[in-house]
């Protein structure tokens, strides 16, 4: 971040710099105009187009203007090469996309050029140097030009430093990839420049379209490529997170995986994933910022609210270059300094199942390519999230009770194997288990019929599962019967808390709806529970003797003794 204080003096800099630089430059160094102004005018479009089309190279945009400004310079003179340069500069910057926070870089940029250019030039005429002469066969010369090169390189290499080291505050060295990378530029463009200026002696105009235009030509044949090469390389990427995402087999790990995806792949600055709910509206699922995890909000969408919404309804992406673009679209919470924003629906059998929004602090951060791409990473993410949402699903209903979501005694005798295995391998200190068994409840079920019956015992196992939280694991072991496993609990304490919870069940009524004549009643419904308690490894040292254990002290020690009380185990 560049304070404020040093974009205002930049600004103020650049105001006085500019026209002072340009009249001093103007008035030592008069240029040679003669009636070309029309050629004047050709060089300038000709350097704009190669700066809007930089080649690119290993993935990074190359601008090689230095050939072309060493042409103007010798052409023209040094008062005309820093007016060219300073407008090719801008479209050089344009493709930047810079906005109001980075709208600095301009002045900034232009100052460092300026002086680049002036202070190249100055050294060039101080050893005798001039433009618009002979160049054949003139070594003298072409070792001035050497000079003006090797001057004009090193001072931009300055400048880049000290921007670096003063505005930016970056610890970055002098020599580093970015001046190889210049040298090579410079070394393999010289040729270029000396060739135009000397064929702009001969023919004119026309050296601009024999040398000029094949230039350009390369550069957009290097840019397609680029484009085809990266079009190749992101559809890989695709394919690869598409395996990988049906290999994942939790909702939350489908959702995590392909969000760090997302920011490996595009740079984005926050991603939303929302859900279609059964009342057909948008509820929020995950909410990452800055890669950062954060809290989902709870509100939910309808159709045509918001940017969400719209997507929702008309099934189609919408993308957003700017703040002003969307700020009149959007509804609800929007991070701060975000520019480009873009919602795409995740679409399953042609039906939307979910809303991915992107944002950028960038403008026309989101390219053709990437929504290609992105498109189908969503459907690859909307069926490997359907997937995992089936897989849950089944899962829950092979390891959960239907009436009252709690585990039931198949996965809990699983489990309570697999606790054992590390009590043996002294993972664990110890386990305690308890079973609880509701007193009386047949006469409930005769009293109050089975509909009443299957009521209290989902309210009885959602008042045990609160009680217990995530102190252990709760299941229903069968009809009206529940076991507790506790891990790494003294055996003083599981009793307080199996005592703790008998209170809790005996102390507040269970509530019922009865149908009577058509007319809805609620019964208050007193209930107590029976509890025994075994111990690990001091009572048992397998699994099913805990049970038994278990079972045992809570029929012969509290079911007999007169039920609603705790019992422990006792050899």
């Amino acid at each position: 971040m560049v304070k404020p204080s040093y974009k205002k003096i930049i600004w103020a800099v650049w105001i006085f710099l500019l026209p002072f630089g340009l009249w001093f430059s103007h008035n030592i160094y008069p240029p040679q105009i003669r009636g070309n102004e029309w050629e004047i005018l050709a060089f300038l479009i000709f350097m704009t187009v190669v700066a809007s089309m930089p080649m690119i190279i290993n993935g990074t945009p190359v601008f090689f203007l230095q050939w072309a400004t060493l042409s103007v310079f010798l052409i023209f003179g040094l008062f005309f090469e820093i007016i060219l340069v300073q407008i090719a500069l801008i479209a050089v910057l344009y493709q930047a996309k810079l906005d109001k926070k980075t709208l600095f870089r301009l002045p900034m940029n232009s100052i460092m050029f300026f002086l680049v250019s002036f202070f190249s030039g100055i050294i060039y005429y101080s050893f005798g140097g001039k433009h618009g002469f002979d160049l054949a066969f003139n070594f003298h010369l072409f070792v001035l030009i050497s000079l003006y090169l090797v001057s004009y390189l090193l001072l931009n290499t300055l400048g880049i430093f000290l921007i670096d080291r003063f505005i930016y505050k970056r610890k970055e060295r002098f020599i580093k990839k970015d001046l190889i990378w210049e040298i090579f530029t410079t070394v393999i463009t010289y040729p270029v420049g000396i060739a135009l200026y000397i064929m702009y002696q001969y023919v004119g105009l026309a050296a601009l379209l024999l040398i000029g235009v094949p230039f350009i030509s390369l550069s957009l044949i290097l840019k397609l490529y680029h484009s085809s090469q990266t079009a190749n390389d992101y559809l890989r990427k695709t394919a690869e997170i598409g395996h990988q995402l049906s290999q994942n087999l939790y909702v939350n790990e489908t959702v995590e995986f392909f969000i760090e995806k997302l920011y490996e792949l595009f740079k984005v600055d926050f991603v939303f994933i929302h859900q279609v709910n059964a009342n057909n509206q948008l509820e929020m699922i995950s909410r990452v910022e800055q890669q950062e995890k954060l809290p989902i909000f709870s509100e939910v969408m309808h159709e045509n609210e918001g940017i969400c919404g719209r997507v929702l309804a008309s099934q189609k992406s919408s993308v957003f270059h700017s703040k002003q673009d969307w700020q009149n679209v959007n509804k609800g919470y929007m991070p701060e300094g975000i520019q480009s924003v873009l919602c795409m629906p995740l679409i399953k059998n042609k039906n939307v199942i979910g809303v991915l929004l992107l944002g950028s602090k960038k403008k026309k951060a989101f390219a053709n390519i990437k929504l290609m791409v992105l498109d189908l990473l969503c459907t690859q993410f909307a069926i490997a999230l359907e997937n995992a949402k089936y897989f849950e699903q089944t899962k829950e209903n092979s390891e959960k009770c239907a009436l009252t979501k709690l585990y039931n005694y198949r996965y809990f005798e699983k489990l309570l194997s697999d606790q054992f295995k590390e009590l043996n391998e002294e993972k664990l200190d110890n386990l305690a288990l308890i079973m609880l068994d509701i007193d009386h409840f047949k006469s409930i079920n005769d009293q109050y019929g089975h509909q009443a019956g299957n009521e209290i015992l989902k309210a009885f196992a959602k008042r045990i599962q609160k009680l217990i939280g995530d102190h252990g694991i709760v299941a229903r072991y069968g009809g009206e019967e529940f076991v507790i496993l506790l891990t790494n609990i003294a055996k003083k304490e599981a009793l307080d808390l199996a005592e703790f919870i008998r209170k809790m069940i005996a102390s507040r009524p269970f509530v019922i709806q009865q149908n009577i004549d058509d007319c809805q009643k609620i019964k208050n419904v007193n209930i107590t529970a029976s509890l025994g308690l075994a111990y690990a490894p001091k009572d048992a040292d397998e699994s099913l003797a805990l049970i038994r254990h278990a079972d045992r002290a809570l029929y012969v020690g509290a079911k007999r003794a007169g039920r609603n009380r705790v019992s422990s185990y006792v050899k």
